[in-house]
């Protein structure tokens, strides 16, 4: 683990390679398991406010599930995350007749709707920031939906921590992100 600021991160971030395969996934982490993407508080707040422009963008089963539930639901760990629609499904994530997934937050950013992107969870995947007493993890999520990424980004030499650049710059800012980067620089310095 590698101490940058008041975070504890994975070297994996530096290690593994990563870049998002969508035409071999088709955007599977946003349909597939137990709870929905984690929000910080303030993001309750955020998908409350512009809930009213993401609406028309939303299927019917996923307005239906905002509406019964609200924006965010809690999982069985107590932690807030977005509603889920009951086969599982993000309620803000459309799939369309290819079977490919897309955010309809996301849309309605693209769009000039709203002014928000979408969770900085789902923007930071495959990375997960684990708050504890002091200090907050954060670690790559290992998950067999994103095999293709692996191999993506093995192909290309994209470190993990570069996929996800701009995520994690919205998280943690742009010093810690330079920090991050010097700490990558000087291992890769002592390790020839």
């Amino acid at each position: 683990m590698l101490a940058i600021k008041d975070t504890l991160v994975s070297e994996d971030l530096l290690d593994k390679h990563f870049v998002c395969d969508l035409g071999a996934c088709k955007g599977a982490c946003c349909v597939k398991g137990d709870s929905g993407a984690p929000l910080l508080a303030e993001e309750v707040d955020i998908l409350n406010r512009i809930l009213p422009e993401v609406l028309p963008y939303m299927d019917e089963a996923g307005r239906k599930a905002v509406t019964d539930k609200g924006v965010s639901e809690v999982d069985s760990d107590g932690d807030i995350g977005t509603t889920l629609i009951p086969d599982g499904r993000c309620a803000f994530a459309t799939i369309d007749r290819w079977g490919m997934v897309s955010c309809t937050i996301e849309r309605a950013h693209k769009d000039g709707k709203v002014d928000w992107k979408k969770p900085v969870s789902c923007h930071l995947y495959p990375i997960r920031v684990k708050d504890y007493v002091g200090f907050e993890a954060v670690n790559y999520d290992r998950w067999d939906i994103c095999k293709a990424a692996r191999v993506c980004g093995d192909k290309h030499r994209v470190p993990l921590f570069r996929f996800v650049k701009e995520a994690l710059i919205r998280r943690f800012g742009q010093e810690w992100f330079d920090e991050l980067e010097a700490v990558d620089r000087e291992l890769r310095r002592q390790n020839g």
